[in-house]
This record gives C-alpha cells, sequence and structure tokens, in this order.
C-alpha cells in the first residue's frame, strides 16, 4: 500500500524526531537512560501508526537494541522470550508495553532476515520465534479490532495490525498458514511434554479456517489432521460437539461402536502427540467396558497391553486419578509408559501407589494453581506430568530458564532410574526439601541459598514446576563446594548430582583460567575411543551420560555452554555414524553454523532425539564423562578424522580461542553452510 504524499512527509518527519530521541538515549549515562525511554517509545509509537512505519522501525532496530531501549527488561534476551506471552502484550492498554513487544519482533524480523546479527539469537531461531507468534496472533491478520479492544486500546489497536501485516509481508503472505502447519509438525516431531502453545497455535488456525469472512485459499489443507486431532478425531465427535453431548452419545454405543471410537482416538494420538479433550471422556467411560477396550483406545502394542493386564488396578487408579477432560495429555504419558514396561521393575508400581495418594504442601498446591488454574485438583495435575515425563522422558524441557542441568536430570531419571524419579516428586511436592549428598556429605534445598535460576519458575510442566527449584539449588550449591579446586566442577558436581552411572572419568578441552583451546588431540581421542563404536570395541553405550556442548549460531559463532545428555551412537538408515542426544531446551533443531545442522527426525532419531553426524557432534563438545576402566583403543583412530573435527572447531566457537603457542595450520576450507 502506497503513502499519500502528505501522510509519506509526516512519516519522514517522525522518523527524523525518531532518529534524535534514539541518538539522546544512546548518548546519556546508563543511570539517565530511564529518562530518555519515554520520548524514544512515544516517538516510536507514532511512527508505528503510520502506513511504512513498521518497515522503518525495522530498519532502525539495531540502533535502537543499542541505544538501550530493551535494557533491563525481559525484552533485553531475546533468546528466552515466550511466544505465548505475544498475545497478552499486544492486547494491552499501556501504550508503552504494545510499543516495546512490536520493536522487539521488528528487530527479530531483522535478524530473521541477517540484516542485524545479534549476539545472542540466531537467524533460525527469530524466524522460528516469529512462526510462533504468527500463528499464535493470526486474527491480527484477518479480523479488525473488536469491540473490546477498541474500549481497551483505542487508535493504539492499529499498531499490532500494521506490525502483523508487515511481518507477514516479510516472511511471505501466500505461504504463512503452510509455515505455521510445518513448524507445529516440527515442533510435534520432538513430542514435548508442554504442548499448550502447539494447541493454540492449531485452535488459531481452526478458528481461520471456520470464520467465512477469511479467505486462506489453498493453503492450510495441511492443518486438516491437526485440528481433528484436537476437536474432532472420530466419528461421534467430529462436530466437537461439548464433552457433555459426548459423553451422553457413548452411553448409547455398542461394543463395535465403541471399539470404532477407540481405535480412531488411539491413531490421531499416536500420530500427532496430541491427545483430544474427548478421549479421557471415552477412555473412562471404557473402564466398565472391558480392558481390551482401553488398551485400544491407549493403541498399545502387546508389550504395552501385557503391562496393563498385569497392573490393572493401578492402571485403573491412574485413570481415575488422572485422565480428566482438563488433563487429557496424560492418556498419552499414561500409553507411552506403559509401552516403556517400566512398570515390571519392583519399586516403580509401589512408587505410583504412594505418587496417587502424595498429600501434596500446601506451598506445592499453591505453585500449580498459580501456573496451571484449578480447573482439577493440584494432584491430578501433578499425576498427569508424572505419566507425561515417565512416558515421553526425553520431552522435558527447562522453558526460559538457565536450568539446563536440572531439567537434564529429571530427563535422565525418568529414562534411567524413574523410581528415584517418583522419590525426588514425593520429596518435593510433599515434604518441600530434597536432600542429596555430594561426597558423602547430606545437602539440603532448603539450607542452600540460591540457585542458578534467580526467579522461581512458572512455564514449566508440573514435575519440573515443584522439583527443579530444589535441584536448582542443590546444584549451585555442590557448584560452590568446589570452588578452590584446580579444573572444571563439572567433573566432580556431574555424577553426584546426576548418579552412579555417570562416568568418573572426565575430559574438557577448555583451559578454565584462560578459556583458550586446550589438548584437542587427546580430548578427541578419548571421546572417540569411549564413545565410537569402531574404536570402542563396537559397545554400545549403556547408561545415558552428561556431556557439554558449545552452543553456536547459524553464523557458527558462539553463544553460550549447554548440558546435554549423549544417549547412544550408532549407524543411521543411511549408513552414516551419528550421535544421538537430548537436548533440553525446549527445541532441539538448530543451525548451529557451517554446515552443521541439528536433525530431529529422518535420521533413525526416537521421539525426543536430536542427532548428528559423530565428527560435526564432537565439534561441539566441549566436556564428556566416560569410564576410564574401559579404554578404547586409541590409537587406531586416524589424525585426519580427529583433523576434520579440529577444523570445524577452529571454524566455529574456537576461532578466537586457539592458543598464541600452536601452530595454526590452515584449517581447510570452509564448509559450504
Amino acid at each position: 500500500m502506497s503513502t499519500s504524499p502528505a501522510g509519506d512527509d509526516k512519516l519522514q518527519g517522525l522518523l527524523a524526531k525518531l532518529d534524535e530521541a534514539t541518538t539522546l538515549l544512546a548518548q546519556a549515562r546508563a543511570f539517565t537512560k530511564p529518562t530518555k525511554l519515554p520520548r524514544v517509545l512515544d516517538t516510536a509509537r507514532r511512527v508505528l501508526m503510520q502506513e511504512g512505519g513498521a518497515a522503518e522501525v525495522e530498519a532502525r532496530s539495531q540502533a535502537l537494541e543499542e541505544a538501550g531501549v530493551f535494557a533491563g527488561s525481559d525484552w533485553d534476551t531475546p533468546q528466552y522470550l515466550l511466544p505465548s506471552l505475544t498475545t497478552h502484550a499486544l492486547k494491552s492498554a499501556d501504550p508503552n508495553m504494545v510499543v516495546i513487544e512490536s520493536l522487539s519482533e521488528l528487530r527479530l524480523v531483522a535478524v530473521a532476515k541477517c540484516d542485524y546479527l545479534h549476539p545472542l539469537i540466531s537467524a533460525e531461531q527469530a524466524h522460528h520465534y516469529l512462526t510462533q507468534v504468527l500463528a499464535l496472533n493470526l486474527w491480527l491478520l484477518f479480523s479488525a479490532p473488536s469491540e473490546a479492544e477498541r474500549e481497551t486500546q483505542g487508535r493504539l489497536a492499529q499498531i499490532p495490525r500494521h506490525l502483523f501485516r508487515h511481518l507477514a509481508d516479510r516472511i511471505g503472505y501466500e505461504h504463512i498458514i503452510d509455515k505455521l502447519i510445518e513448524e507445529i509438525w516440527r515442533i510435534l516431531q520432538q513430542r514435548p511434554i508442554q504442548v499448550d502453545s502447539v494447541k493454540q497455535m492449531i485452535t488459531q488456525i481452526a478458528i481461520c479456517q471456520a470464520d467465512p469472512s477469511i479467505d486462506l485459499g489453498i493453503s492450510g489443507q495441511g492443518a486438516d489432521r491437526l485440528v481433528s486431532s484436537l476437536f474432532g478425531p472420530t466419528q461421534a465427535c467430529r462436530e466437537d460437539p461439548g464433552v457433555e453431548v459426548y459423553r451422553e452419545r457413548l452411553s448409547s454405543m455398542d461394543n463395535s461402536a465403541l471399539q470404532s471410537e477407540a481405535t480412531g482416538f488411539a491413531r490421531a494420538m499416536h500420530d500427532t502427540g496430541l491427545a483430544s479433550a474427548y478421549h479421557p471422556v471415552l477412555i473412562r467411560h471404557l473402564l466398565d467396558h472391558g480392558d481390551h477396550l482401553v488398551a485400544e483406545a491407549l493403541g498399545l502394542s502387546s508389550t504395552g497391553r501385557d503391562c496393563l493386564l498385569c497392573y490393572r488396578e493401578l492402571v485403573h487408579a491412574l485413570i481415575r486419578g488422572a485422565v480428566h477432560p482438563a488433563t487429557p495429555q496424560a492418556v498419552y504419558g499414561l500409553a507411552l509408559m506403559l509401552e516403556r514396561g517400566i512398570l515390571y521393575q519392583p519399586p516403580v508400581a509401589p512408587a505410583m501407589w504412594r505418587q496417587l495418594g502424595l498429600s501434596l504442601s500446601e506451598w506445592s498446591k499453591s505453585r500449580i494453581e498459580l501456573a496451571y488454574g484449578d480447573a482439577v485438583s493440584p494432584r491430578a495435575r501433578l499425576l498427569e506430568g508424572v505419566l507425561c515425563m515417565l512416558g515421553l522422558p526425553l520431552g522435558v524441557g527447562q522453558g526460559n530458564n538457565p536450568t539446563c542441568q536440572s531439567a537434564r536430570a529429571l530427563s535422565m531419571w525418568a529414562y534411567n532410574d524413574p523410581d528415584y524419579l517418583l522419590q525426588m516428586v514425593a520429596w518435593a511436592a510433599r515434604d518441600d526439601e530434597i536432600i542429596m549428598h555430594f561426597e558423602g556429605m547430606p545437602l539440603s534445598s532448603m539450607a542452600s541459598l540460591e540457585g542458578v535460576a534467580k526467579e522461581l519458575p512458572v512455564d514449566l510442566d508440573p514435575v519440573s514446576l515443584l522439583v527443579v527449584p530444589h535441584l536448582d539449588r542443590i546444584y549451585a550449591e555442590m557448584g560452590r563446594r568446589c570452588i578452590g579446586r584446580e579444573g572444571d566442577p563439572h567433573r566432580w558436581v556431574n555424577p553426584e548430582f546426576h548418579g552412579w552411572w555417570s562416568g568418573r572419568g572426565f575430559r574438557i578441552n577448555v583451559d578454565v583460567a584462560t578459556g583458550q583451546l586446550h589438548d584437542l588431540d587427546a580430548f578427541l581421542r578419548h571421546f572417540y575411543a569411549s564413545y565410537h563404536p569402531y574404536y570402542n570395541g563396537n559397545q554400545p553405550l549403556i547408561h545415558p551420560q552428561p556431556a557439554g556442548i558449545a552452543v553456536t549460531d547459524s553464523a557458527a559463532r558462539f553463544i553460550g555452554w549447554h548440558a546435554i545428555t549423549v544417549l547412544r551412537v550408532t549407524l543411521d538408515p543411511s549408513d552414516v555414524m551419528r550421535a544421538y542426544f537430548y537436548n533440553p531446551n525446549n527445541d532441539s533443531g538448530q543451525d548451529w553454523g557451517d554446515g552443521i545442522k541439528v536433525s530431529t527426525a529422518g535420521n533413525g532419531e526416537r521421539f525426543g532425539e536430536a542427532s548428528l553426524p559423530f565428527e560435526q557432534f564432537a565439534s561441539r563438545l566441549y566436556i564428556f564423562h566416560y569410564d576410564p576402566l574401559e579404554r578404547g583403543e586409541l590409537n587406531k583412530i586416524t589424525q585426519e578424522e580427529l583433523d576434520q573435527v579440529i577444523g570445524y572447531i577452529h571454524r566455529s566457537w574456537g576461532s578466537d580461542r586457539i592458543p598464541p603457542t600452536e601452530l595454526q595450520a590452515d584449517a581447510g576450507p570452509r564448509h559450504p553452510s
């Protein structure tokens, strides 16, 4: 849309004022910046009200950020922003809230388009974020301001619409719905425990499809499976009649009709990883109609069926306690837990009975109600979380919190030591205290002063919500106990914190004192000899092992250190040796630059796993544990293999960490990105 000459003159005048205000903010000392900021935000608001204003602000987004517009606010760390919170910010009656959210989105458009190389977030991360923001706020693209918006925001309601038209123009209008659907499937392939934001996105697409005033053209065809999985997975609820109507319909069905319903729900759930609110209604109804129908509705194989029949009473109690229309994902968690067969481990079934009758502390109840509301009891909500974590141990996410160590621990215990996880949940939820031991000394989560996270997280699954604050404080206290020791504290902390199976052998390729690369050759040789099947006697990894990676962005620039779990190393379907690992950062599919793109599906990954070819994975590793008594064949590893990995390191996170004394040989041609 072209602007009129008069409008263009007005915009140019406002832009001159915005540039002047931005310069004054940039030049101001830190303690005087708050007095200069209101002028910038007010002028930016007036610019964003104009046609073409969003594009002009995007072009200035780097200057605005560097001047300090986001300093000291949540928007200052874009890598932690939650797409689901944008709706509230953009609907706000506070002009400053709407403007700063809009400035943040426009900054991320510049990052996504590679016009702004941001130090904290990559172009790919920005693109994923914006795609989700568009999905959650589709109404801003297709509908005029509602009466409520006009009442609360007045003319301010124009800004989000100008903003989203610009976002859609920049990301590509004609493919926007298709990109959203692609994004949703990409996330679902990783089978996260927390799917509320995905369900919100699907709901927005469903609303747009149902609105006759919105013409989506040929786009959005791939959404049908997603929409039906939530709102009409089977014939009897195809038109989304509501839970009560569906319950009445079930009461008049014969066994054949119930069988058909059970099969339809199971197929939809296992296709998408999403459970409809109608699914719990069916499951609860089937408790009185025979276990074969319950098994059918859960989509169980012979393994899960046997487990259900063996522990029939417990499974029925879990369904009655955890499976409600407000907690539909409990169905999926229960199905996958039965498929894993973990109830056959002697302590797990009694621990689940304890969980069913667990008395939650007042603190635990209030935390769960604050995060999830009171549609079901806190005990039922926590039980849903337990089932999902035991069913999807690799679906644990850290949320927007620096607690990757604690998320990794929960995932590892759910994967490898489920009764220990259930003990942790009991202590945290009932007693408000967890006690762990470090080198024989007890550490109480209530005695430890503070953890890595400065605030209590709320954007977590129910188990993490209660347990992570305790683990975080204990982990930080273990680190404090290592002060004064030579080397990296993870050497001592990881085995004590995660479990006895963490290897006592430890390697790090960064000198802790200087931050420079240290003894790369020996580091890589030991990693290959411990983990690569060709050099460790073809010994599969027995227990998941903690490891640390140097995360890089799509330009291969260093972002930070991150905790992961190495799960297995094996040949993929194309006969490429791959390392499969768990990443607690909520979304494992990332571009780490220099041709290294983390895969989450299509290369032999199980749900929740990320993977890379072995040499690429080794190039981002900086810490690993191993068993020093199980020696691999160090001498068989060729220098050529090691040099390939060292080349990747020198071209990325290690480029400015090469010791001055090291002979800097040519790392070879840069891998095409």
